[in-house]
């Protein structure tokens, strides 16, 4: 989106033909990915621990797997958030191919969720199954 605005300007403004390079605008959505990571993580973390979203482990398990247990689970929509608004930003979303890759990205993690809310729903491990 920004990348269509800006560049869509290039004719008025020469500098932001700029925009037009890939590895520039790879640049720019790393750090947009990081600053989101940085900024949005401590919120989304503090957030999932307040709704006890924890993580269930086995009782049969090893001993050392007790640990884990309460640990915030559906960390994956941070890193999916800090994957897909980057791209939505910064791509070329007139390319399919970027289209694909992202719709692909975002059924994942709409399995992930999915896969993630059954465990805290009904509190025990299984989660989804093929």
């Amino acid at each position: 989106m920004i990348y269509h605005l800006l560049y869509g300007l290039r004719n008025e403004i020469s500098a932001f033909n700029v925009f037009r390079y890939l590895t520039l605008r790879t640049a720019l959505a790393t750090l947009t990915a990081l600053l989101l990571s940085l900024i949005l993580g401590p919120f989304v973390i503090r957030r999932l621990e307040q709704l006890r979203v924890g993580q269930v482990t086995r009782k049969e398990g090893p001993a050392h797997h007790a640990v884990k247990t309460g640990t915030p689970t559906m960390g994956g929509l941070l890193i999916v958030t800090a994957v897909i608004v980057p791209t939505m930003l910064w791509a070329d979303t007139t390319n399919v191919f970027i289209l694909i890759a992202t719709a692909s990205c975002f059924a994942f993690a709409v399995i992930g969720f999915v896969d993630d809310y059954i465990k805290v729903v009904r509190r025990h491990n299984q989660g989804l199954s093929a």
